[in-house]
């Protein structure tokens, strides 16, 4: 997330169905479970249900079986980043506080703010968090559990990745990318020791001696204006200009005094005399109550709002996001078609020679640094990126603008970032093999004990499948625009098929002109979208 400007003074139950979201009627809430749902893409991570996007059939069906995965993977819990909207505006409330209680320590707050007379403010600016480290961790224990038995066929109660074939010789190496950025990087080691465990081997091996010997990791610098598909906007320089970068943000300026009015009334009750609460300072509260939680997992901030309040402080994030990363920016299909690119190359085997927009040719034209035909693939980026990619393939069930006005946002809306990119969020592409060219798609879904269940064998799965996974929930890959993943329920999309689903994507996406051309925004904080993209005519 970043903004430039000042804004004015200014756990659903994890198989839960996916909305319509509703209210309780007794007003203010505590329950950390159901708040932390709320937070948009600083949420905690929990599974989507498998048909939270809406997909049928959810089942892998007879005679098929994952040959391939994908994992474009967010890092986890942070402390707040250096822009106003987020961490700094969480630092001038805490200083406001603090400003006051030192001028003025016998005017005390009360009642359930009674605790922000002795509070400060703790947090940090932008390092992976410990709860943080621990959520990637178990990311790369669930991936070994879910793709790795599988893809390695494990044998009976292997933990991790073993990295010696049946008969001793070694395996290629897998090969991890991160960006350098701390907390990506850190979230890259985290799900490193998750997912090859030398941290409960059989014989503890307390150094954790040897433990980066199975696996290579690419290291792409970020920060410069380098070419980079983990963090692509660092080379499509209008994203970091006011305002093609932050039409987001801007919107935030009519919407917190919509949803935050009867909150900051209410705050000011609690008050000491001459101490004003504004709209900023409340929604700096329910931002310190995620962060604090990340960070410590305890804040007495989060038992201050109602659940409705709490759906309007996820739609400003929904909103930043689309419209800043989305199809709500002129940017948005720019920022991700690098590593869609990249990952239409693995799926055809192909390395990328020359770039055109955010790839590193240097690293993507290297089998050390690009290998192809691997079981899985791991890369580490931000939250905005897996957005952005999204926005790039033209998976338009998700292309449903946030409201700038509505309170409380609408319940059916599809646009909410704690399904799409909590912390620890993961867009994960399955290559699936079958023996039959038009398998019947299975309803429910089951547990793969072994790659040969249920009818799969490896000689007999000439027809290969793309299925796509947003922190478990099964994309629309129906939806994709143009139709040529259509015809079938359970989010499968024959893999040629998808290849050509995409051969417009680079067009479409302008990519030297969005990120580079000298254009104009006329009307930055009317939310309009531009599908991703804008064009020199426009």
């Amino acid at each position: 997330m970043h903004s430039l400007i000042s804004l004015v003074v200014l756990l659903l139950p994890a198989f839960a169905k996916a909305w319509p979201r509703s209210y309780p009627s007794s007003g203010l809430v505590s329950d950390i479970s159901l708040i932390s749902r709320y937070w948009g893409q600083i949420s905690p991570y929990v599974d989507n249900p498998d048909n939270y996007f809406s997909v049928q059939d959810v089942g892998l069906p007879d005679g098929c079986q994952v040959e391939q995965a994908h994992s474009l993977q967010r890092h986890s819990n942070r402390f707040p980043t250096a822009f106003f909207d987020d961490g700094d505006n969480d630092v001038n409330f805490g200083q406001k506080i603090a400003n006051w209680t030192s001028v003025h320590p016998q005017e005390r707050f009360t009642g359930p703010l009674d605790f922000l007379n002795s509070w400060h403010y703790i947090l940090g600016s932008g390092l992976l968090t410990g709860l943080g480290a621990s959520a990637e961790f178990q990311a790369g224990v669930a991936f070994w559990n879910r793709y790795g038995r599988t893809l390695y066929n494990a044998s009976v109660a292997q933990l991790a990745y073993n990295a010696s074939f049946a008969n001793g010789t070694a395996r290629p190496k897998p090969v991890l990318r991160t960006t350098s950025q701390s907390r990506i990087e850190n979230s890259q080691i985290n799900w490193a020791l998750g997912f090859f465990g030398p941290s409960f081997q059989i014989v503890p091996n307390p150094t954790l001696a040897n433990f980066t010997s199975t696996f290579d990791v690419v290291i792409i610098p970020e920060g410069g204006t380098e070419n980079n598909t983990l963090a692509s906007y660092d080379s499509c320089f209008n994203d970091n200009l006011n305002p093609i970068g932050i039409l987001g943000d801007l919107d935030l300026e009519t919407y917190l005094p919509i949803y935050l009015k009867d909150a900051t009334a209410r705050m000011q009750q609690y008050a000491p005399a001459g101490f004003i609460f504004n709209v900023n300072d409340t929604y700096a509260m329910q931002s310190i109550c995620a962060y604090e939680m990340g960070y410590i997992g305890s804040s007495s901030f989060c038992s201050l709002f109602t659940l409705e309040e709490w759906d309007g402080f996820e739609n400003t994030l929904d909103m930043e996001y689309y419209n800043d990363y989305a199809w709500g920016n002129p940017t948005g299909r720019a920022q991700g078609i690098g590593y869609l690119q990249e990952l239409l190359a693995r799926l055809q085997n192909e390395y990328i020679p020359v770039s055109n927009s955010s790839v590193n040719s240097t690293l993507t034209n290297n089998a050390a640094s690009f290998p192809l035909g691997r079981p899985f693939y791991a890369d580490f980026t931000h939250d905005d990126i897996i957005i952005s990619v999204l926005t790039a393939m033209s998976l338009d069930y998700l292309r449903d603008p946030p409201s700038l006005t509505a309170f409380p946002p609408d319940p059916h809306r599809k646009f909410i970032l704690s399904h799409l990119t909590p912390f620890t969020g993961r867009l994960i592409t399955e290559v699936i093999g079958c023996s039959s060219s038009n398998p019947a798609p299975r309803h429910s879904a089951r547990t793969q004990y072994s790659p040969s269940q249920y009818g799969y064998s490896p000689a007999n799965a000439p027809n290969k499948f793309v299925r796509m996974r947003l922190n478990n929930g099964i994309l629309p890959l129906a939806t994709i625009r143009g139709g040529e993943c259509a015809g079938r329920s359970d989010g499968m999309c024959a893999i040629s098929s998808f290849i050509k689903s995409q051969q417009n994507a680079y067009a479409l996406s302008q990519y030297n002109y969005a990120c580079f051309a000298n254009y104009t925004i006329a009307k930055p904080t009317n939310g309009q979208d531009y599908d991703g993209t804008i064009a020199p005519s426009s």
